[in-house]
């Protein structure tokens, strides 16, 4: 297969905040989740998993090149690639963070390998105080200076996808020396942004890619957005309102949603 050589690159970051959004009283946080993690939502309806969806697929913090026709996500088998790095060595909590997405979305296919070069995503953990330079390494000081004046981030992900919307590579930088709240909350949080969900929404109370909250793990809201996204009938490259029309019958085959509300 001829790879296309038009590229589009978009960049995001996790912010820094103190900001926390009230207990749901749903369910509380799961096992492996840092102490005073946020509870979660259990229940949705197909129109809330649909905005959702519409919203944290479509955009991005900053994008750099070609602009995709539509939809990003890979269309292969995932290899992540852990180099560990940093005072703290989260080497091993990092490959538990992906056997969890390995686990709960069966149709990311995700395999650690421990070569770098050939892995589809590369994670690099780093101590905050190395965080530009990796960044400027990496990226270049020009992009760095860019999305370092828009924001105060926190972690970071690039993701270069071809033309048609193909995912072609992910990097993702995770802090490891603030604590297991910042690590696992950039940790998640990254992921998903490498694997396709590219936007964020501060009026989304669900999501961990609410950059108001601080999740620090799977929760079943962003659970199903990635289990829609790697959805055979979702595809690359396809429109927001090509999504539109297909997805209401993603989600009731797949029995993401309930009509039942109460909170």
């Amino acid at each position: 297969m001829v790879m296309k050589q038009s590229y589009a690159v978009f960049v995001f970051v996790t912010v820094l905040s103190t900001a926390a959004l009230a207990a749901s009283g749903k369910q509380p946080a799961p096992p492996g989740a840092f102490e005073g993690a946020p509870p979660q939502y259990t229940r949705f309806s197909a129109p809330e998993l649909m905005r959702g969806f519409l919203v944290l697929s479509f955009g991005s913090d900053l994008l750099i090149g070609a602009k995709p026709r539509g939809l990003r996500r890979f269309n292969h088998p995932i290899r992540i690639a852990v180099t560990g790095g940093g005072s703290v060595d989260r080497t091993e909590a990092m490959r538990n963070v992906v056997a969890d997405y390995a686990a709960k979305v069966s149709n990311l296919h995700l395999s650690i390998t421990p070569d770098a070069a050939s892995a589809d995503i590369a994670l690099r953990l780093i101590d905050e105080k190395d965080f530009t330079a990796a960044l400027q390494a990496a990226f270049g000081a020009k992009v760095t200076k860019t999305f370092v004046r828009r924001t105060n981030p926190q972690c970071m992900t690039s993701v270069k996808s071809d033309a048609d919307g193909a995912i072609v590579h992910s990097v993702t930088f995770v802090i490891v020396d603030k604590g297991d709240d910042v690590f696992l909350d950039c940790a998640y949080h990254e992921l998903l942004h490498a694997f396709g969900l590219s936007n964020h929404d501060q009026h989304n109370p669900w999501t961990t890619l609410n950059q108001q909250r601080r999740v620090g793990y799977l929760s079943i809201y962003d659970r199903a957005l990635l289990t829609l996204l790697y959805d055979p009938r979702i595809q690359p490259g396809m429109t927001a309102k090509q999504v539109r029309a297909t997805l209401p019958r993603v989600i009731q085959d797949l029995g993401l949603a309930t009509p039942d509300q109460r909170k």
